[in-house]
């Protein structure tokens, strides 16, 4: 009987294919934490807070729909965001009261602060949990990397507070929209020089020289 020759798995990616379906997926990523804010800016520049308010919670479960269609998962941070965007809008529109929505970013950032703090009071580093997948860091790299995003979120609450309670409604939505995101990818950046220190693999090598 003829041997039938060896056929690769077509569902194993390479390592280039995996990184190349990563970076397709950045841009629709982007998408969807950019895409609500963007919306918000221009309806407030159209029509005012409130109607940006209503646009951008309507832009807001439209892009958590997505993200569940498009990947069957939603993930923590932009759902947790979601959720308050619902409370705090809702509150704005129906009490008129633009104080509401200016809230949102403060109570977003304390609560990521509180919640990753309480993760390591218990020994549990929900970043681990979050980007595990991704990144393969030492249990003191993980403490490091959850102390500064702590660190992190308390200065962008306290900057936000900061803005919206000294500066015009509009200069506060032009910041929102393109001032938070912004701060929190060069943040993101510079952590990598601690990604990299940190590395699971990185020890590995090092043991194995």
């Amino acid at each position: 009987m003829q041997k039938q020759p060896r056929r690769d798995n077509p569902q194993t990616e390479s390592p280039a294919e995996a990184e190349g379906a990563v970076e397709q997926s950045m841009p629709t990523k982007m998408a969807i934490e950019l895409g609500p804010l963007l919306i918000f800016f221009a309806m407030n520049a159209a029509k005012g807070i409130y109607f940006a308010t209503a646009a951008f919670m309507i832009a807001t479960v439209a892009a958590l729909a997505f993200a569940f269609f498009r990947y069957r998962k939603v993930p923590i941070m932009p759902l947790v965001s979601g959720v308050i965007v619902m409370v705090f809008g809702g509150l704005t529109l129906y009490l008129q009261d633009a104080t509401f929505i200016k809230l949102k970013p403060t109570i977003v950032y304390v609560t990521f602060a509180a919640v990753l703090l309480g993760g390591l009071l218990m020994k549990k580093p929900l970043l681990q949990f979050l980007f595990g997948p991704a990144f393969a860091l030492t249990e003191e790299g993980w403490r490091k990397l959850t102390y500064r995003w702590v660190g992190f979120f308390i200065v962008m609450a306290v900057v936000n507070e900061f803005v919206w309670r000294n500066f015009s409604t509009d200069a506060w939505v032009s910041f929102k929209a393109f001032g938070f995101l912004p701060l929190t990818l060069i943040f993101a950046l510079l952590q990598m020089p601690l990604l990299q220190r940190y590395s699971e693999n990185t020890d590995e090598e090092e043991r194995a020289g």
